[in-house]
């Protein structure tokens, strides 16, 4: 065995601008849609809030994410979801969702989820917003998803999980 100073799994090709984004931090949420079996869900920190009448939320996702399928190529049409902040007590449920750690059964088993018309909400979730998408745009590898407000609610914001260079840090 050999010993490393380096993570092992280490990208030998370092990506430049990944790096810059990971230094950027920011608020962890949990974007999610869908219903039933259909639903899917991924933690998100590539997002922003634009205010405005009516304001909107603007999400980078990958296209090949499942909840991409769900909310971008939604054969319905109604591309709702639920945008959720994320508390430091949510860090393995945000690993789950962000497919880095097991979830036995998928990641919904990891917090309790109720149904809205928006899509499946973590019941214990300090802030969220019922959103629906508005345009999609392909931007560099990513799908950029602008989303009109359609309900906010806000409670205590006591321990914000937040990313930063990879890790949960606390904001």
């Amino acid at each position: 065995m050999t010993i490393h100073s380096e993570h092992p799994f280490l990208d030998p090709d370092r990506d430049p601008v990944r790096r810059f984004r990971g230094r950027l931090g920011g608020a962890v949420s949990l974007v999610t849609a869908g219903a039933g079996r259909e639903r899917a869900g991924l933690t998100v920190s590539s997002l922003m809030v634009a205010h405005g009448d009516p304001a909107r939320v603007l999400v980078l996702l990958d296209p090949d994410s499942d909840l991409h399928d769900v909310l971008a190529d939604d054969g319905d049409g109604d591309g709702r979801a639920v945008v959720q902040l994320l508390s430091w007590r949510h860090r393995q449920l945000a690993e789950a969702f962000a497919g880095t750690a097991p979830a036995p059964g998928g990641p919904f088993r990891t917090g309790e989820f109720e149904d809205t018309e928006w899509g499946p909400r973590l019941t214990d979730a300090p802030a969220w917003a019922g959103v629906r998408l508005e345009t999609r745009a392909e931007v560099g590898w990513s799908s950029l998803l602008t989303c009109l407000v359609e309900r906010v609610e806000v409670g205590e914001d006591d321990e914000p999980l937040g990313s930063r260079r990879g890790r949960w840090v606390r904001l």
